[in-house]
């Protein structure tokens, strides 16, 4: 049906005058008005779900931390994951990709037993001591629980897919409560380089909405400092760029490595023993290292990178044991670490960068995830909404370099090159990331 000619129920038709009956005009109100109804449907559920997942994590975290002898259970841990992923899962296993895969390609329903299995995996994983994040189960849920309401409602396959970008804003949004951020990344995220706008009223409601559900919840977020304004020159704009530039191939890096780990263990025939051996040598790594802080999500360690500069080695090791961790099958996501790994570098690029310690660590905080993800704009919008708008020249020239020296590759391989990062990769344009040879 024609956007301009919906029809208006007679309970509206007394709110506009005889000229504006049928117009443009009342056609918006009555989208706004659905939407506003269907949005809040999947704000309730995501807001409530993340809720709940962000206060078992935080329990699974305390009682990891307490008992740290929980590190030896790992590989057990793992092979319970790859057993009720191999024989439950189905096409659950695909995570984050299945829900872009439904964007692209509306075939099956979500199903909703992705919900149970994503939740006990990643808290399994994170009780002991694997190194993930939280963000792919948030969203999970949350796109899982959306698409039920397409059979309830019996919704359009148009409306579908609105539903499902729409789920996934609410999700992301939720778990870090970052509202903007978290319905900019439902538009951005499924094409690499385009945004699809049709959805930008969907994606806005359910983002804030679930925001403000999870926080009726009482579940707090990570607070991160306030940066302090600092003018833009010639030098800094220079060291500005060096630095997204390097966020941008770690990014890349970690894509790569993440990719090689499963090929690797893709070679194990039994699903459920390769999260039994990656957990192991996961286990192994870190009672060798001697030490907790790159388990689970890392908050303290970010935190503290914003306080001085952090040795190098702590981004590469986080970054090494999270592509191990999610490469051999765990559950969990990769956002949480991104921002552990972008942080940790930028606090020790404070020690040959003239910039302040706090605003490196900020860039790279959003900037490795601008360049992972391929979301710059919903990276800007999250470093404005975590760290204020002092910095906000220099978290947006990270995020558009990082996001450029990434290449097209990316954490989702489902994602689909909408509009190419420079000329010479005009021709990828249309086809998955996963289908690329990088």
């Amino acid at each position: 049906m024609p956007f301009a000619t919906v029809a208006i129920p007679p309970a509206f038709s007394r709110l506009f005058p005889a000229r504006l009956r049928g117009s443009a005009t009342a056609s918006a109100l009555l989208f706004l008005l659905r939407w506003l109804a269907i949005s809040s449907l999947i704000g309730g559920l995501a807001g409530t779900a993340s809720a709940g997942f962000l206060m078992s994590l935080d329990w699974a975290t305390s009682w990891r931390e307490d008992h740290p002898w929980a590190l030896a259970l790992l590989p057990v841990a793992g092979l319970l994951i790859g057993l009720a992923y191999h024989y439950l899962g189905a096409r659950a296993g695909r995570g984050n990709n299945l829900l872009l895969d439904e964007i692209h390609q509306p075939s099956r329903w979500i199903p909703l037993r992705l919900v149970p299995l994503v939740l006990g995996g990643t808290l399994a994983t994170h009780l002991f001591g694997g190194s993930a994040g939280r963000e792919g189960t948030a969203v999970q849920m949350s796109g899982a629980l959306a698409d039920q309401l397409t059979r309830w409602l019996d919704l359009r396959p148009r409306d579908r897919r609105l539903l499902l970008i729409a789920g996934i804003s609410a999700g992301f949004a939720s778990v870090f409560g970052t509202p903007l951020a978290g319905a900019v990344f439902g538009l951005e995220v499924f094409l690499l380089g385009s945004i699809r706008y049709d959805a930008i009223l969907p994606s806005f409601l359910a983002a804030v909405i679930a925001d403000l559900v999870t926080r009726a919840w009482n579940v707090g977020h990570t607070h991160y400092p306030t940066l302090d304004a600092l003018p833009l020159t010639p030098l800094l704009l220079g060291c500005t760029i060096l630095a997204g530039a390097l966020f941008g191939l770690t990014a890349r890096g970690f894509t790569a490595l993440t990719h090689a780990v499963a090929t690797v263990f893709g070679r194990i025939g039994y699903a459920p023993l390769r999260p039994l051996v990656g957990g192991a040598l996961v286990a192994g790594a870190m009672w060798a290292l001697g030490t907790g802080r790159f388990s689970g999500l890392g908050i303290p360690v970010i935190v503290e990178a914003f306080q001085h500069p952090l040795a190098p080695t702590d981004f590469a090791w986080k970054l090494a044991l999270t592509a191990l961790t999610l490469g051999c099958g765990f559950k969990g996501g990769e956002v949480t670490p991104l921002f552990f790994i972008g942080a940790a570098l930028g606090s020790a690029l404070a020690l040959v960068l003239p910039l302040p310690v706090a605003l490196l660590a900020a860039m790279g905080f959003v900037g490795v995830f601008a360049g992972a993800a391929n979301t710059p704009l919903a990276c800007l919008l999250m470093g404005l909404e975590l760290f204020g708008t002092n910095g906000g020249i220099y978290l947006a020239l990270v995020c558009v370099v990082a996001y450029l020296f990434s290449g097209h590759t990316g954490i989702y391989s489902s994602q689909v090159v909408g509009q190419a990062k420079h000329p010479r990769l005009a021709r990828q344009q249309g086809r998955q990331l996963g289908a690329l040879d990088q």
